[in-house]
């Protein structure tokens, strides 16, 4: 589950035209790095949400030919991430998938972090596992906000303004979609819920990547990005 359906307004004016999905980073759109990425993990098929500008990452996805590629369509509304997911479920089957943000890239430094996503991922334990970055090793991981994890990997998501945690979450995880049938069948929810209750079940993991992240975020990230890619 590809999300890529989402306004860039941090991203503008870069997205006054183009969806954020678009954009490019060293040549090649977000959306197609991270589509590289999932095939090259061994992803056959993809499901892509749409809405702001919408027809322009259509059309873009129609000339990919190396996977197959579904469109969930949230052009009536933002679903967020949690609906948008939901939204999807029929496309997506039941078994676990990849859970995959545009707006992250990383230097090839290491285990491929969608490899180390799958080598940790154990289905008996977890209904996510999302990929982590360690402080220091991140480019846009600024403020407070993020993860504990104990020694079996079972997360804490902390929110609280004075407390520094040492992982943030770069937005690319596996999930059992089954985990969000607490959550209504239809409209805009967020995922963060369904973190917490995983959390108290003790069934939200993670697992740090060995590559640098980069958070392209905004304009000024997009740059630094592309300078550390080419």
């Amino acid at each position: 589950m590809v999300l890529a359906a989402g306004l860039g307004t941090r991203m503008r004016p870069l997205t006054d035209a183009t969806p954020k999905a678009l954009i490019p980073v060293a040549g090649r759109a977000l959306l197609d790095r991270v589509l590289d990425e999932l095939k090259a993990a061994g992803v056959e098929r993809a499901v892509v949400n749409v809405h702001h500008f919408a027809d322009q990452v259509e059309a873009h996805l129609a000339a990919r030919h190396d996977l197959e590629i579904l469109v969930s369509d949230e052009r009536a509304g933002l679903l967020d991430s949690g609906g948008g997911i939901q939204h999807a479920r029929a496309q997506l089957g039941a078994g676990p998938i990849f859970l995959a943000n545009i707006d992250s890239l990383w230097l090839e430094e290491g285990e491929p972090p969608l490899e180390t996503l799958k080598r940790a991922w154990d289905p008996a334990r977890m209904d996510l596992l999302l990929l982590l970055v360690a402080r220091g090793r991140g480019m846009g991981f600024e403020g407070p906000q993020g993860f504990f994890m104990d020694a079996a990997g079972r997360l804490t998501h902390s929110i609280a303004p004075d407390v520094v945690t040492p992982f943030a979450n770069v937005g690319f995880g596996i999930m059992k979609p089954q985990a969000l049938d607490d959550q209504p069948r239809a409209g805009a929810f967020s995922i963060y819920p369904t973190w917490h209750r995983l959390q108290a079940e003790g069934r939200l993991y993670g697992v740090p990547m060995e590559a640098s992240w980069m958070h392209v975020g905004d304009p000024a990230a997009r740059d630094a990005a592309e300078a550390h890619l080419t």
